[in-house]
């Protein structure tokens, strides 16, 4: 891989053309430290070089996880775009992505996920900017309350534009770590087109340097505060992320009552739009006031859920079914199936038993990570079985939602997170969880996606923000009628973007 532009700069500017200076910010997750930010920012001459690393430490059914992100961008003094860097660790491997500006405006990316590498040519996207490019534009606006405007900000982990809706909400006292005072800019940023809820406060300088934010994370509030190093660096503290996300079960789901389809009756918090998908073996009704009926288990039928787009059958960095590792493991368990059910059968019997070590210390690991290490939870089986799938021309995809679980983490009869696989079999989509060996009717659906990370944590905002009211068993909703629309519009059946 070229080595990354920056570096190159460094060493060939004198130390009399190197300014640069370090911030520090606590991370807070519902008020209780998880990790730390660190920002430098340094001017070589006339690029500007900004970089932070996010330490992230949670735990989840006591188990410790923790997760590094590095971002590092390279801008001239106005804003320009020339690199960017991007390495994220949220298992036992880098990711990495690098991006340097060519003599012809397009950019050489290079992306290695799972120690597989790729490179291609990105046409930059017009108007987005990095980290120097979007505190100039905020500081060029102004903070006069009212104001409003638009950022396209590029994403250098997943390589893309999110164009961000900025409205200048006023100045505030702001009481920070150290018990100081600062008064700052309040700013309220959200994707445009995304629910009001998913907004991100933060609070600036003059200059457009971010001293404050808030933001929603898998139903909690994500907090960043300036302070000195010693106040950033303290003793995390421990917050068990898969206890918090627990939902608690009505009644007790038996194995009996899980092979027969199930009506729950669910109440979502907050203007979440959507919170559940319609498949071919769930359908949901909402009644209003964020109350939901959501039926699971119709696998007898052919529901009206459209086909495989064409994510659904190609490799990507996560989900590498292009590799041969992934078709010779593939071919390897499905041995001389001849029909695509018999294939998906074969390949979630062989997984459940060749991912050996459940590793809850690993956050999310592509296909080829897992085929090498052979540990995982949920999520990793998923990649896994959704990689061996396209692999042999299933169509699949990865679906997120919650499972019950007698007893997880020292709680009794819960709805827990959770994350399966789906594939296209003759004209429908079939559910298959090689994580619990099975599938049934106590899986209730969030969301789908073609593997890649940040569509499974997409999906699991409304995380949090649900109760399940009510779980009625009975073979006799198979031959009841689709829900009605009347109520309101019916979720769609693609899930979290």
């Amino acid at each position: 891989m070229r080595r990354y532009l920056a570096v190159l700069a460094v060493l060939c500017l004198a130390p009399s053309t190197l300014r640069a200076e370090e911030r520090w910010m606590t991370v807070l997750l519902d008020g209780r430290k998880v990790g730390s930010l660190r920002i430098d920012r340094q001017i070589q001459g006339d690029r500007v070089v900004t970089s932070q690393v996010l330490d992230f430490r949670l735990t989840r059914a006591r188990t410790p996880l923790a997760l590094r992100t590095e971002l590092r961008s390279t801008e001239s003094e106005s804003g320009t775009p020339l690199a960017f860097y991007a390495s994220t660790r949220m298992s036992t491997q880098e990711n990495l992505a690098t991006g340097e500006a060519r003599d012809d405006g397009t950019f050489q990316v290079a992306n290695t996920v799972g120690g597989q590498s790729k490179v291609n040519l990105l046409i930059w996207p017009t108007g987005a900017t990095l980290a120097e490019g979007q505190r100039l534009t905020m500081a060029a606006h102004g903070f006069k309350p009212g104001t409003s405007y638009r950022l396209r900000n590029f994403d250098s982990i997943r390589q893309q534009v999110a164009n961000v809706d900025v409205e200048v909400i006023g100045d505030e006292v702001v009481i920070m770590p150290d018990e100081t005072r600062r008064t700052l800019h309040h700013l309220r940023q959200s994707i445009a087109g995304a629910a009001s809820d998913r907004s991100v406060d933060i609070w600036v300088d003059d200059n457009g340097f971010i001293h404050r934010s808030l933001a929603p994370l898998l139903g909690f509030r994500l907090e960043m505060a300036a302070c000195d190093i010693a106040c950033a660096q303290a003793p995390d503290q421990d917050i068990d992320l898969l206890r918090a996300a627990m939902i608690s079960a009505p009644r007790p789901i038996v194995a009996a009552m899980r092979v027969a389809p199930i009506r729950y009756t669910i109440t979502v918090r907050g203007a979440i739009p959507n919170p559940f998908i319609d498949t071919d073996e769930q359908r949901v009704k909402p009644l209003g006031d964020g109350v939901y009926i959501v039926d699971v288990g119709f696998g007898s039928r052919h529901g009206d859920e459209p086909g495989p787009l064409a994510e659904d059958t190609a490799a990507n960095a996560w989900v590498q079914s292009d590799s041969n590792e992934v078709r010779s493991l593939a071919q390897r368990a499905a041995g001389n199936a001849t029909t695509d059910l018999q294939r998906m059968r074969r390949l979630r019997s062989f997984l459940s038993d060749y991912i050996n070590v459940k590793g809850l210390d690993v956050g999310y690991a592509s296909a080829l990570e897992t085929i090498a290490t052979r540990r995982g939870d949920c999520t990793e089986h998923a990649v896994l079985l959704t990689a061996m799938a396209r692999a042999l021309g299933i169509p699949a995809r990865v679906v997120t939602g919650v499972v019950y679980a007698d007893r997880m983490g020292g709680a009794s009869r819960v709805f827990v997170p959770h994350a399966w696989a789906q594939a296209w079999i003759d004209n429908r989509w079939i559910s298959f969880d090689s994580a619990q060996r099975r599938f049934d009717s106590s899986h209730i659906a969030l969301g789908t996606g073609n593997g890649e990370p940040w569509r499974f944590f997409a999906a699991m905002n409304a995380l949090g923000k649900i109760r399940i009211d009510r779980a009625m068993p009975g073979a006799a909703l198979l031959d009841l009628p689709p829900p009605s629309n009347a109520s309101g519009p019916v979720a769609g059946g693609r899930g979290a973007p």
